[in-house]
């Protein structure tokens, strides 16, 4: 009671709506409103055009979002503080003495540890311009970003009542991630543009665009055309050389770098359309003997033929990204389909080798043509804790299946990124997409909630000298059950606990992120999402988003 207490004595003028919030925070109880020709001066010799895009961004935003304070009449009671509040004339952009002028978009896509995202926001309360100093463009765009969730609008004004503001920020952690499944179903180029906006507005980093399964194949590769001619659901449902760059350099201009994932050599039944001899149990049934989803169908990696192949295709497809990661896949392997296919047991027989050894061999080879071209592979759990494969430490290991099993992958000494399914997983709780079988449940039920995902702790189970193994986490849609058409409420806000989890770690006073404090804030972010065109799901009734705590279990 003492708590909600005094977070309600917090809301007397208002929710602060930053997520994620910010390390270091301090705001006041004055009125400030944005002047009529309010601007944002850009003072960088040389500035990117990202940058200037970026403020152009900035100020649609301020000028177009239009959002009410989610309190009872929405800022109707704010019109008296207004009446003679002080306007604010500008916010002043610099980098800091000798700091490099690079794209925002070139800042994105360095490695993990690398990337300069850090600012320091402040905004007097005596109507002298703001300030947003950063060390980077890329510390520049998520202080904008901070910057235009502080403001209200009621009766032609744009305004806050906490001024003044005084905000230095930096992550917590490096890889703050979404990965979206665009194989199970397609998702046109426009929505996956709308979602890197969504993304930047929570400063989420890393779009891991599972691109590719064995239900579909719909990336063009200049080099294997015909594995997306026969591979894609219809020819207009293909994502085209020139779709993935547009992608590529729409995330980069939002500070989000793009992860591609071409899972192998499971889920690859769809090669088999094209390539019928590299795909064994191609189409078996019943499937489930043979895959963990329908259809069947697995890369003979054991054959030379096959890991030449592959080795090329994923060469092919990276040396067109300009990102320093690489997902080569490697989960739900099924040694039923290997086991039983004679191609397989002839080639290891005939060599006399495993087919733990043939995995290692064909992951060597793949991986050994990214890391020559400078890229960090990306592999799912199962490569180090199932198969035991010795991969570079460079590694970056996906925690999947449980959160309990990032201790298993730190022990070996490989970083992770914390994607577990029982608490990040955003398809959980649908029911069972299988036909006839009427009674089944997601194999990840139950469905898990903002508020669930919000009390992940990133560094549980992991001794102390672990601790820097962990780049971050991601939530993530699978897509059998999602389409373009439920894509915006299936994801947000829910996607925002995450991006909070590895963007603050924990809140401004240094106590740990709790549900109860974040809800009203993140009613805001939703409440903002949707003023900018994103159809993101209600989180309660309106009567409880303008009445903090009020529908909290115990209030």
């Amino acid at each position: 009671m003492a708590l909600r207490l005094l977070l309600a004595l917090s809301l007397l003028h208002g929710v602060l709506a930053l997520w994620p919030i910010p390390a270091s925070l301090s705001t006041g109880t004055t009125p400030l409103v944005l002047s009529a020709d309010f601007c944002i001066d850009v003072n960088i010799n040389g500035a990117p055009e990202d940058l200037n895009d970026a403020v152009g961004q900035a100020e649609y935003y301020l000028a177009n979002d239009k959002l009410g304070r989610l309190v009872v009449g929405r800022g109707a009671n704010d019109s008296a503080a207004l009446a003679n509040a002080k306007t604010l004339p500008s916010l002043q952009l610099t980098l800091a003495s000798g700091a490099t002028v690079d794209s925002i978009s070139s800042e994105s896509v360095k490695p993990l540890g690398t990337r300069s995202e850090e600012y320091v926001l402040t905004i007097p309360a005596d109507g002298s311009p703001a300030t947003l100093t950063a060390n980077s463009t890329l510390g520049l765009y998520r202080g904008l970003t901070t910057f235009g969730q502080l403001w209200y609008y009621y009766g032609d004004k744009t305004y806050t009542l906490e001024a003044p503001v005084a905000i230095t920020d930096a992550p917590a952690y490096p890889y703050r991630g979404f990965g979206l499944d665009t194989a199970r179903n397609f998702f046109p180029v426009a929505d996956l543009l709308r979602t890197l906006d969504a993304m930047s507005w929570v400063k989420i980093n890393t779009f891991h665009w599972h691109i590719t399964d064995s239900q579909s194949f719909p990336l063009e590769v200049a080099q294997y055309p015909e594995l997306a001619a026969n591979g894609a659901y219809s020819a207009d449902e293909i994502y085209s050389a020139s779709d993935v760059q547009n992608v590529v350099q729409y995330a980069a201009a939002r500070g989000i770098d793009v992860l591609l994932e071409i899972d192998t050599p499971g889920h690859t039944a769809i090669i088999g359309t094209t390539y019928p001899d590299y795909v064994a149990c191609f189409d078996a049934s019943p499937w489930a003997t043979y895959a963990n989803e329908p259809p069947a169908g697995q890369l003979r990696f054991a054959l030379p033929e096959v890991v030449n192949f592959t080795t090329s295709l994923l060469s092919d497809i990276a040396s067109t990204l300009p990102s320093s990661y690489f997902s080569t896949g490697g989960d739900e392997l099924n040694t039923n389909c290997y086991v039983n296919d004679t191609l397989t047991q002839q080639q290891l027989n005939s060599t006399n080798t495993t087919l733990a050894q043939a995995l290692a061999t064909f992951t060597n080879s793949t991986h050994g043509a990214l890391i020559a071209q400078g890229k960090t592979p990306v592999v799912w759990e199962e490569m180090v804790l199932e198969w035991n494969l010795t991969l570079s430490k460079e590694t970056i290991v996906m925690v999947w299946i449980s959160s309990e099993d990032a201790a298993a992958v730190a022990e070996l000494g490989y970083r992770i990124v914390q994607a577990p399914s029982n608490y990040f997983y955003l398809d959980c709780g649908a029911g069972e997409w299988i036909g006839d079988d009427p009674t089944g449940n997601s194999w990840c039920d139950p469905f898990k909630t903002w508020s669930e995902s919000y009390t992940f702790d990133p560094l549980a189970n992991l001794t102390e000298s672990q601790y820097s193994l962990v780049l971050g986490g991601e939530q993530i849609l699978w897509a059998e059950q999602s389409g373009p058409q439920n894509l915006d409420s299936i994801v947000w806000p829910r996607a925002a606990s995450s991006a909070e989890i590895f963007w603050s770690a924990k809140q401004p006073t240094g106590a740990p992120l709790n549900v109860t404090e974040a809800l009203p804030r993140l009613q805001d972010v939703r409440y903002r999402m949707v003023q900018r065109g994103l159809n993101a799901i209600q989180l309660q009734p309106q009567w409880c988003a303008l009445r903090p705590y009020m529908c909290d279990l115990y209030a």
